[in-house]
């Protein structure tokens, strides 16, 4: 990979590059809520059953799909539409509004841990979809999500 690379446009990285911004901080797998009657966006504790609690890592990525099928697949074409829902901390949203990676971010840091490190990843306190109905994910929304 190129030294630098996510300071580069999105549209300009590699497949292997676009991957590597991924910070590993698990917070895109949340389950989500969003209220009709006023456009708001909540994220709950409620994390996807592939998501590992603590390595906040997918346990089946390449095959994602096939096991969630509503799991998003993240594209240079497609932050324009869903960036709003991702968190304010994460990579790819950061990198489309044009700001620096943290410092706690491991192509800044050097280090894969730093994202747990820093407090900034899920590990710990998700619980997951398989053992709580949708009807309850309201009861586990997150109020603010740093």
């Amino acid at each position: 990979m190129r030294p630098r690379f996510w300071e580069l446009p999105l549209g300009n990285l590699s497949a292997d590059e676009w991957e590597a911004l991924c910070d590993g901080c698990g917070k895109c797998c949340l389950n989500k809520l969003e209220f009709e009657d006023n456009d708001e966006l909540a994220f709950t504790r409620v994390a996807c059953r592939l998501l590992d609690g603590q390595t906040c890592r997918c346990t089946n990525y390449p095959r994602r799909h096939e096991f969630v099928p509503e799991c998003v697949t993240l594209t240079p074409h497609k932050i324009a539409q869903i960036s709003y829902w991702l968190p304010r901390t994460c990579a790819y949203r950061l990198r489309f509004e044009k700001k620096p990676l943290p410092e706690w971010h491991y192509l800044i840091s050097g280090d894969p841990a730093s994202v747990h490190e820093a407090g900034v990843s899920v590990r710990g306190w998700t619980v997951s979809e398989a053992s709580v109905p949708e009807e309850d994910w309201e009861d586990y929304i997150i109020e603010d999500l740093s």
